[in-house]
């Protein structure tokens, strides 16, 4: 689980890819569990909580990004 701060101390480019490997692994994550081989059960929550935060973090700095473009 990654925190808040780690999050928002990396770049744009850090978290679209962190974003693009957190998808790839919830992908799995949802394969195993349908084929019946998923044993970490409570990574699924993980990995959904980290993309939302991810998304967060990226959704504040474009909402500043455009406040201050107003300005």
């Amino acid at each position: 689980m990654t925190k808040a701060a780690d999050i928002r101390a990396k770049t744009a480019d850090e978290l679209a890819q962190m974003l693009l490997d957190l998808r790839k692994e919830q992908f799995n994550l949802r394969f195993q569990r349908a084929t019946g081989q998923l044993e970490a059960t409570g990574r699924i929550k993980a990995v959904r909580r980290d993309i939302a935060r991810i998304k967060t973090v990226q959704g504040q700095r474009s909402s500043t990004a455009a406040q201050q473009a107003k300005a």
